[in-house]
C-alpha cells in the first residue's frame, strides 16, 4: 500500500488531517526532550519527517528504520538534498517485531502510526523497550477516535465518505489509503481501547505513561520513560 506514496507523502497527510498531522508529530517530538549527544532510533520512519524534526529541535543522531524499501527512498531523498541531515540520520530497513539492534542501545525511541499493523502490539511495545537505555523516554503518535458522539459522527463521516473522494484528487494511491484509513482506526479501537493501549506501555516496562489527546480527538500522542 505504501508503494505509490512518498512523493506526495508529507504534503497529502497535512491536507488530508486539516494541517493537525504535522501539529501532531511536533507535540510528540516535544516529548522526547533529548540533548544532542544523543542517539535516538525513529521506527516506522516513512519518509522521515519525525527524524527531521528530531535533528533539527535537538542536534541529535537518529537512526530511522521502516520496512517500506519506497518510504526509505523517500526520506533519502531529504538527506542528498540536506547534507546536515545526512550527517546525523542514518536510514535502516527493518521491522518493529525484530529490531536488529542490541539491548539498551539508543536514549530515546520515537514511534508513529505502527500499532495497527503488528500482529501482537504487546510484544512489538516490549521489542521498541527493549533497545532503550534505562531512563529514556518512548513516544508515539497515533490516530484516534474522537470519544465525543457528536464529533465521532463527523469524523466517520468524513473518513467513511470523504476522505477517499479527497484521497483520488491526490493519485490513485491515496484513493485506497483513504479507503483503509477510517476502518484501520475503527479495528484498532475495538481491540485496543486507549486505557487498554496505556497497559500494554507499562507491562512492557515503561514507566509514567502519559497519554494527550488531541484535535477533539482525531490523535493521541503517549509517552512515557524507560523503566
Amino acid at each position: 500500500m505504501f508503494a505509490g506514496l512518498p512523493r506526495r507523502y508529507d504534503l497529502a497527510g497535512a491536507l488530508l488531517s486539516f494541517g493537525q498531522d504535522p501539529r501532531w508529530r511536533r507535540a510528540m517530538v516535544g516529548e522526547i526532550r533529548a540533548q544532542s549527544e544523543d542517539r535516538i532510533l525513529d521506527v516506522a520512519t516513512g519518509t522521515g519527517m519525525v527524524a527531521t524534526a528530531l535533528v533539527r529541535s535537538y542536534g541529535c543522531r537518529v537512526v530511522g528504520l521502516d520496512q517500506s524499501p519506497e518510504m526509505l527512498s523517500g526520506a533519502q531523498a531529504k538527506l542528498d538534498a540536506d547534507p546536515r541531515l545526512a550527517a546525523r540520520i542514518e536510514l535502516v530497513r527493518g521491522e518493529a517485531e525484530s529490531l536488529p539492534f542490541e539491548d539498551a542501545e539508543f536514549h530515546h525511541l520515537t514511534f508513529t502510526y505502527l500499532l495497527r499493523y503488528v500482529e501482537d502490539p504487546g510484544a512489538t511495545l516490549r521489542e521498541l523497550a527493549r533497545v532503550v537505555k534505562p531512563g529514556g523516554r518512548i513516544a508515539s503518535l497515533e490516530f484516534m477516535l474522537p470519544p465525543n458522539p457528536i464529533a465521532r459522527s463527523l469524523w466517520h463521516i468524513y473518513t467513511r465518505a470523504a476522505m477517499p473522494v479527497l484521497g483520488r484528487l491526490i493519485s490513485r494511491e491515496w484513493y485506497e489509503v483513504g479507503r483503509f484509513l477510517g476502518p484501520s482506526i475503527s479495528d484498532l479501537y475495538r481491540r485496543l481501547p486507549l486505557d487498554r493501549q496505556l497497559e500494554l506501555w507499562r507491562a512492557a516496562g515503561i514507566e509514567g505513561v502519559r497519554a494527550r489527546v488531541m484535535s477533539f480527538g482525531g490523535g493521541v500522542v503517549i509517552w512515557g520513560t524507560r523503566g
